[in-house]
């Protein structure tokens, strides 16, 4: 054995290397030698040939003295494997002839026992590269590469070259994971990043594809919502915009007296990846920058400043610098890519890169952003590698660099214009809202005056007389533009809704007998119900005037086509969370919703018209058989009681509308059974008639029909012609030692307005009752009133029902 020979060695050794025990050795052979034979020349040839194989001998055991380890033990390769053992790196050692001599528990786990390095299973060019790593660790003593295997998964393989003879090859290999660039974004924006970007007055958010902030830089916080540590995690990004006159969009908290801003959209994924990010899944860096801030600081007279060109260099949009002849000064490498010319040298002026006939309408563009004013705008132009998509090209007058020069910016435009499309929209429904309830509230006001008279007129006439008949036609016309105005009021969303939590089923089954008399015999109408549904919560008489609207606009598209026949699908569907989220809705929030869908098999709606139909007044009917408000009577309902709506449609195929309602989830223990939510109603008024009212109202018209029909029932009514002369009536009273029993009053007035009237009297006198009358919808004015002992009125109403309403809350107030 190797252990047991080299033990003999160091005592033989040591023997040989003590000179006084060889010669007494020697000395006594030669003494015997010479007692035998007494022969000097034999004795002589014995001691020299004695003394040589000595010499011999003391020669060998020093040589083996200095190549022999006393301290060397046998090889254990569990030893080898314990210290080669790693979890995340897989480790095999192979010898001269490529056999598989040793591995770790992760190269077993991962490539197995069966082949060794580098037949490993890999594709054959992978193969070929590790061979060709092999022989250069065997000539170099190390190398190293990477590879991937057939499911994408990266490998970081280093060799190197090992053994007393160099006899065997250790191998290394290291997962390599994909850089999470989300993430790593958003540490550099709270960090490093967005202070570098704060420096140059830039404020970045990153924004998934539902529009939500996922991380803001500070100043980006500090701008949008005035304090730099906002947290504005999960905020709406289009909210904090607003749009001004102009088509300019800025911060809504400046409330559109700000500097207009400049969007820059970059999607967060890696152009040089072999399979770049879904851009359903992707968020976006959305840059803000201030239309006519200058940036940088610095002199130069033909070219961009170097610390300048550094800040635009990292940045990851496509930024570049043009002087006022048009030269390009400076272009990074988004911008290059971005034009179309990744991995080439910039023009040598920005024209170079658009199309012929656009040369001149940016050369103009350039020369007058730089002579001009600091100020920003956009131009569209279409570039010579993509002349069919116009893209948008940003132009910034840029001061402080010595010579005037002109910031170009070049990125994908299709986020931004869908931002500003959403801000439009939204700034556009909200403005026609308002203006829609504005003319439903002074229309309102009219048709009480309208309705008012043509009822004291019927008290004054008998059927049969001449003018019956006409007053009888001019107060069904009013109650139809009154109709007319609930729409105007249910587009807006400012209706008085009554909701309840109901199955939609059941609202379906009570108006499917009308809708069979209302679509005629030659339309089949089809209703399927889901399974499963959960409840809603809304109203239900406005459910019934959203399906009703649907059901007579598909009605109407199958009678234009041909014999008027066709298929109505009236049906009920449940929509899970998980549903939603494969649909990848950037509108409907995660939840669970209850789908109304009403669908026909009429002509279809064109595509150039489908945005438009949800806005009041649009309608493609023939002049007199449509008002165009339908659907935007349906789209404030559906809105009102937060679901949402959908079209979708085929020219020739038919149309399709789907409601998604979301669903009530029940508290444990409560009843799934409907319950009304709306006040209950009065009980028959006891009231006999008299009592001191203070009539406050600033439409003469609608003051007189109202004071009219009180004093017809006995009332003793004050009139005051708005809030300042209503307030100063109650004082004079009061200080004469008399009162009043209550206030009827309209909302809103110029000057003091209802509710703070009625705040003041109560200053004055304490629970006096007041009666509010308005066009507007009462659960908004009670939000905005909050007064206790307060009652509500809406316009139009008739003579009737302002003296029954009066007298019902008369007989609360007394009880």
């Amino acid at each position: 054995m190797i252990g047991s020979d080299e033990a003999s060695q160091p005592g033989a050794s040591r023997a040989f290397s003590d000179p006084l025990v060889v010669l007494l050795a020697l000395a006594a052979s030669l003494a015997l030698v010479w007692g035998v034979s007494r022969d000097p020349i034999l004795t002589g040839v014995y001691g020299a040939a004695l003394l040589g194989l000595a010499a011999l001998a003391w020669y060998h055991s020093r040589r083996r003295e200095d190549t022999v380890h006393p301290d060397f033990a046998p090889p254990d390769w569990s030893v080898t494997v314990a210290a080669i053992d790693h979890p995340d790196v897989a480790v095999a050692i192979t010898d001269r002839a490529g056999r598989l001599t040793c591995a770790n528990a992760t190269f077993e786990g991962t490539f197995g026992v069966v082949a060794a390095p580098p037949a490993l299973g890999f594709a054959p060019a992978v193969q070929d590269r590790l061979s060709d790593v092999t022989r250069i660790a065997q000539r170099d003593g190390q190398a190293s590469c990477e590879v991937s295997d057939e499911q994408g998964t990266c490998w970081r393989a280093d060799v190197r070259r090992a053994g007393r003879g160099d006899d065997f090859l250790v191998w290394s290999f290291t997962p390599l994971s994909a850089p999470n660039l989300v993430d790593d974004l958003i540490a550099r924006l709270e960090g490093g990043l967005g202070r570098a970007l704060a420096r140059a007055e830039i404020a970045a958010a990153l924004v998934d594809p539902d529009g939500t902030i996922r991380a803001t830089s500070a100043l980006f916080a500090e701008r949008a919502a005035g304090q730099a540590e906002a947290v504005l995690t999960g905020t709406d990004f289009v909210a904090l915009l607003a749009q001004d006159e102009n088509g300019g969009i800025g911060w809504a908290r400046e409330g559109g007296h700000g500097e207009p801003l400049i969007l820059y959209h970059v999607p967060v994924a890696s152009p040089e990846a072999p399979d770049p990010l879904d851009e359903a899944t992707t968020p976006s860096l959305m840059l803000a920058v201030s239309a006519s801030q200058g940036i940088g600081a610095g002199s130069g007279a033909s070219s961009a400043s170097p610390h300048l060109e550094a800040l635009l260099g990292q940045l990851p949009l496509g930024l570049a610098m043009a002087d006022r002849d048009g030269r390009l000064l400076f272009a990074n490498a988004a911008f290059l890519r971005a034009a179309g010319c990744e991995g080439q040298d910039a023009p040598t002026y920005p024209t170079d890169l658009v199309v012929r006939d656009d040369k001149r309408a940016l050369s103009e563009a350039i020369r007058r952003f730089a002579q001009g004013p600091a100020t920003a705008g956009d131009i569209a132009v279409r570039l010579t590698a993509q002349a069919e998509d116009p893209v948008s090209l940003s132009l910034a007058g840029v001061r402080g660099l010595g010579d005037a020069a002109v910031l170009l910016g070049l990125t994908d435009n299709s986020e931004e214009t869908r931002l500003k499309r959403q801000v439009a929209q939204a700034t556009k429904m909200q403005a026609v809202g308002q203006l829609a309830g504005g003319v439903a509230h002074d229309f309102n006001n009219v048709l009480t005056a309208i309705l008012g008279t043509c009822d004291l007129m019927l008290m004054r006439h008998t059927p049969g007389d001449s003018d019956y008949d006409d007053i009888q036609q001019i107060r069904a016309n009013s109650n139809r533009a009154a109709s007319l105005t609930r729409q105007l009021l249910a587009f807006s969303r400012q209706q008085t809704l009554r909701p309840e939590v109901i199955q939609l089923p059941d609202v379906v089954a009570d108006v499917a007998q009308m809708l069979r008399r209302l679509i005629g015999e030659k339309i089949e109408l089809v209703v399927k119900h889901d399974r499963d549904l959960g409840p809603v919560r809304a109203d239900p008489t406005q459910l019934e005037q959203v399906i009703v609207n649907l059901c007579v606009n598909a009605r109407d598209a199958m009678q234009a086509r041909g014999d008027g026949s066709g298929k109505l699908t009236l049906s009920t569907r449940k929509v899970a969370t998980t549903e939603l989220r494969a649909q990848r809705s950037e509108i409907i929030p995660a939840g669970d919703y209850t789908a109304l869908i009403v669908e026909d098999t009429g002509g279809g709606i064109p595509p150039e018209v489908v945005g438009k139909i949800f806005e009041p007044f649009f309608t493609t009917k023939e002049q007199g058989k449509g008002t165009g408000l339908g659907l935007s009577t349906v789209y404030g309902i559906v809105k009102q009681s937060g679901g949402f709506i959908f079209v979708e449609s085929e020219v020739g195929k038919g149309t399709r509308f789907i409601v998604y309602l979301p669903v009530h989830h029940l508290a444990p223990g409560a009843s799934a059974a409907p319950v009304a939510e709306a006040e209950p109603e009065a009980e028959p008024s006891q009231w006999a008639g008299g009592g001191r009212v203070l009539l406050v109202e600033d439409e003469v018209t609608v003051r007189i029909i109202a004071e009219r029909a009180l004093l017809r029932q006995g009332y003793e009514v004050t009139c005051a012609q708005d809030g300042e002369d209503g307030l100063a009536i109650v004082e004079d009273v009061v200080a004469a030692g008399g009162g009043f029993d209550l206030v009827v009053s309209d909302v809103v007035m110029p000057g003091l307005d209802g509710p703070g009237m009625a705040r003041a009297i109560r200053g004055i006198v304490p629970g006096l009752p007041v009666l509010f009358m308005s066009g507007y919808a009462e659960e908004q004015l009670r939000k905005e009133i909050g007064l206790a002992n307060a009652w509500f009125m809406p316009k139009p109403f008739s003579v009737q029902q302002l003296s029954e309403k009066v007298g019902d809350v008369l007989a609360k107030a007394a009880r």
